[in-house]
């Protein structure tokens, strides 16, 4: 089973990464533009949301104006992968907060679920309180999970287990660097798991955010 959920996080994330390329084609900045723009600079990805936190509260995208959002979509009864890439995420984070803490203080870290039938706001705030003191853990209501995850070019499914509760999600595996206006910069590096090098270490995590964050 777990196989199967992998190879379903694996095509999705292949896909969004190909639908991405094919939005930059169309949406680039004029030819000649500076080397140094932004990777994402000009893709449709991200917009407006209404979503729940941890501790129950609304939250939305205008929460955030100024602060540079860092966007990770996954599940809390993940077995292996979203723990992994949260773990390696916000420790390149915290080590990025250390090295540079105005810079870091203008990050704003955020876990949206795929799982919002058992991803209750008190699931998120166990599972977020392993991380970094300030992920937020977002959920909502199936429509307005559905509705962010396309805004963000996200695609999930559920894949049966052993039992009705036991299911699996398979989703992008993607963490989304945002500006301060929330407009995309950058996708930031996560392990994949089928690989020997760790592509998502925290200290390459930490070099993306000093690059783009200022």
């Amino acid at each position: 089973m777990m196989n199967i959920a992998i190879m379903g996080r694996k095509l999705a994330r292949s896909s969004l990464l190909l639908l991405t390329a094919a939005m930059l084609a169309g949406c680039n900045a004029p030819a000649g533009a500076p080397a140094g723009d932004p990777p994402l600079a000009g893709a449709k990805i991200g917009g407006p949301f209404t979503l729940t936190d941890q501790d129950g509260k609304t939250v939305r995208d205008t929460d955030f104006a100024g602060k540079y959002r860092l966007v990770y979509f996954g599940y809390s009864y993940c077995p292996d992968i979203c723990p992994v890439d949260l773990q390696k995420l916000m420790r390149g984070l915290s080590a990025f907060e250390k090295s540079d803490p105005a810079r870091g203080a203008r990050v704003a870290p955020m876990f949206i679920t795929v799982d919002p039938e058992r991803d209750t706001p008190a699931a998120l705030k166990a599972f977020v309180s392993r991380y970094h003191p300030r992920l937020l853990g977002l959920t909502g209501t199936p429509e307005q999970i559905a509705a962010v995850a396309k805004a963000y070019v996200v695609t999930y499914n559920k894949v049966p287990g052993s039992a009705p509760d036991r299911y699996l999600m398979a989703h992008s595996q993607l963490a989304f660097l945002m500006d301060p206006v929330g407009k995309p910069l950058a996708l930031l590096p996560l392990d994949d798991p089928s690989t020997e090098p760790d592509e998502g270490a925290p200290d390459k995590v930490a070099a993306e955010l000093a690059k783009w964050v200022k």
